[in-house]
């Protein structure tokens, strides 16, 4: 007698429930990406190697990498530099040996035709672009217009902004 009073226990219990209500409600899924852009690799840098003090017009290139987030529109400006009374348009490298006051010029610019000096006023001598989401590569051309200087390694240092 015992099973079927199970048996109706458990038909029963699996029977719907007279009157159940159900209800619903809905909610949001959410995200926000902020706008971002930062120099994701280190930048290469533009090195006219070893050069005779009568070579002129030495040229080569650096790379600068940026990422910035999809559509951000982004300018890189360069800083004048470490030499004496440098500024972005007149660009020194100071001779790396004690008592060497030499100082070598040098033009960065912003294209390959190397005609547009590369400085760090947002929309006048900076480089715009706009971000992909991906890691974009950025060449910076350089030029020595003249070695004629004391034998010696020379150095600048150049801070690259990007203002996005």
């Amino acid at each position: 007698m015992l099973k079927p009073v199970i048996l109706a226990l458990a038909i029963v219990s699996a029977a719907p429930v007279a009157g159940a209500d159900t209800k619903t409600t809905t909610f949001n899924v959410l995200l926000t990406i902020a706008k971002a852009c930062n120099f994701t690799t280190a930048a290469s840098d533009v090195n006219f190697g070893s050069q005779l003090s009568t070579a002129t017009n030495v040229q080569n290139l650096g790379n600068l990498y940026v990422t910035c987030t999809k559509n951000t529109a982004y300018d890189i400006g360069l800083g004048a530099g470490t030499g004496t009374g440098a500024t972005v348009s007149a660009r020194t490298m100071k001779g790396l040996t004690g008592g060497n006051t030499d100082e070598v010029p040098y033009v960065l610019y912003r294209e390959s035709t190397r005609s547009s000096n590369w400085g760090a006023t947002v929309g006048t001598d900076t480089v715009a672009g706009v971000g992909n989401g991906q890691e974009q590569i950025v060449p910076v051309y350089g030029t020595v217009p003249s070695a004629n200087f004391r034998a010696d390694s020379y150095k600048d240092v150049i801070t690259a902004t990007v203002t996005y």
